[in-house]
């Protein structure tokens, strides 16, 4: 399905998304206790969450789902796209290997592929990606192998892959994204702030330990709901913020970024 919708502000960019699966309510869960999941108020969040990313300038390019795949709307744990390549992850959770298929074939399209094997396992939410530097997290999903295979992928395209330490949370992108090539969100409590020295970061309130997840649009950024203590601090600095309630979403351990995969045409 394509949700054909276009702005000004950005432009080329593309965004896959997929299906929230009627099995959602078995998704895998780390840090989270479960919790019932309204599967239709968690689809049109999802929905408006697309309706968003369309706004903001994306093309948005749905891919179905269905009962086998109870974690498939979090299509950013299969793929990493680069501008000149897409990385094919192997997830950490082998549940999660059969949705493998359909975006590999979806960004054969678009790019030249690179398939992270065995020994290796990568998840998408692990991987931050500022200017021409790779932030990978350890995490139980993703392993020194995955990172080194990673790292041969894109080094004749000058990317630098650093290893990132994670803790407290599932993913490194729970932890830590990008606001800009200079700024990044951050709950200091779950990284090694060293590790980021380069950059400045902006803490996410105390109050809201999970507000450090947030999707970059071109200049423009899309975030939940949920955390407005963290809101107001990305408003005082000046950033064009839109936000988005994907609160049924987050119950099986999902933020904004999880739920697709932003690229250049």
């Amino acid at each position: 399905m394509c949700l054909s919708v276009r702005s000004a502000r950005v432009s080329q960019l593309l965004a896959i998304t997929r299906d929230v699966s009627p099995s959602i309510v078995n998704c895998e869960l780390t840090h989270l206790s479960r919790e019932p999941i309204d599967i239709d108020k968690a689809r049109a969040q999802h929905a408006h969450y697309e309706h968003e990313l369309g706004r903001l300038g994306c093309m948005v390019t749905r891919l179905p789902a269905d009962a086998s795949m109870p974690d498939s709307v979090f299509i950013e744990d299969i793929a990493i796209v680069f501008d000149e390549i897409a990385v094919i992850t192997r997830p950490g959770a082998a549940s999660r290997r059969p949705e493998i298929a359909a975006v590999t074939k979806k960004l054969s399209q678009l790019r030249p592929i690179v398939q992270i094997v065995a020994p290796g396992t990568i998840d998408g939410g692990d991987v931050l990606v500022v200017g021409r530097s790779i932030f990978v997290g350890r995490t139980l999903r993703t392993n020194d192998a995955g990172i080194g295979q990673l790292r041969a992928a894109v080094a004749s395209y000058g990317y630098t892959v650093v290893p990132a330490t994670v803790r407290g949370c599932l993913h490194l992108k729970s932890a830590i994204t990008a606001l800009d090539d200079q700024m990044l969100l951050a709950n200091r409590r779950w990284i090694d702030e060293e590790e980021f020295n380069r950059f400045e970061l902006l803490d996410v309130d105390e109050a809201e330990s999970m507000g450090a997840n947030i999707v970059r649009v071109g200049t423009a950024h899309l975030y939940a709901s949920t955390f407005p203590r963290t809101l107001e601090r990305l408003e005082r600095r000046g950033y064009a913020v839109t936000t988005v309630d994907v609160s049924e979403i987050a119950k099986a351990e999902g933020a904004v970024t999880c739920c697709s995969l932003i690229c250049r045409k």
